[in-house]
């Protein structure tokens, strides 16, 4: 196999990264929006959370990836195709977090929505892995050489880790995993208390699970880890699990107790 593997369609010949990409934003949308919950968020919240996910998203992304080595970072700072080039998807997940949570705040919307973008978020992020590696040396998504045999040459004879198709096959694990997760997200709680459900828990597992899974990964990436033996993106990893942990098992604890009283008292 040649990389990059450019995609023919018709008389074009269409980058495998830009085609996959850009496949991943449209179809992960379209399932989001068959697949979510009803809702009584207004249509200008709704479009006002989303525009603060897009944009912290697009920070997030960003930010990560200029401090993947601070040094070349600050050597190139007034180079604008540097700046503009180049992103993290651990950086857009946290960042698309964070403006989320922020403008869910500012609008006064205090339930949860993450459950609803858990399968589209693998979803897209699977597609958008088949564009990274059918892209090949200049995505600089491969891992570290190898002489496991899932090694695969990428064009300069040297077989190296295909992190991308581990991070496909990972995907694709958690969301079997999930699929209880995401059958109680769709469920009430049971008798008269059916507007409250059991929100949040799938995506908070997505996060953990996707930021353990990224974390150890990157120990094989050929990547900087200027961080005592880290890089940028296992730094972040670290300060989402911290975050996800403590909903999981500690916030999580009261709002099941908070939950379960509040359903007794529609019976």
């Amino acid at each position: 196999m040649e990389f990059p593997v450019y995609i023919a369609l018709g008389p074009w010949r269409i980058h495998p990264h830009v085609l996959f990409e850009s496949l991943s934003y449209f179809i992960g949308f379209r399932v989001y929006l068959l697949t979510r919950r009803p809702s009584e968020m207004t249509r200008l919240m709704s479009l006002q959370i989303l525009a603060g996910t897009i944009l912290g998203a697009a920070l997030g992304a960003k930010l990560l990836f200029w401090l993947e080595d601070p040094a070349v970072t600050w050597g190139q700072l007034w180079q604008l195709h540097f700046l503009w080039g180049g992103k993290t998807i651990v950086g857009g997940l946290l960042g698309g977090l964070i403006g989320v949570e922020l403008t869910k705040k500012w609008v006064g919307w205090t339930r949860s929505t993450g459950d609803d973008f858990a399968y589209p978020l693998i979803l897209g992020l699977c597609i958008g892995r088949i564009g990274c590696f059918l892209t090949g040396l200049d995505d600089h998504t491969y891992g570290t050489p190898t002489t496991w045999f899932t090694g695969i040459d990428f064009g300069d004879g040297i077989r190296r880790h295909p992190t991308q198709l581990y991070e496909i096959a990972f995907l694709l694990a958690l969301a079997v995993l999930l699929i209880p997760l995401y059958r109680r997200s769709r469920a009430p709680l049971g008798g008269s208390a059916g507007s409250f459900y059991l929100s949040g828990r799938m995506f908070q597992w997505f996060m953990f699970g996707y930021l353990a899974f990224r974390f150890a990964v990157d120990f094989i990436k050929p990547t900087p880890h200027p961080y005592f033996g880290l890089n940028n993106v296992q730094l972040a990893c670290l300060a989402g699990l911290a975050y996800y942990a403590w909903l999981l098992w500690f916030r999580g604890r009261v709002r099941r107790s908070a939950a379960a009283a509040e359903a007794r008292s529609y019976k």
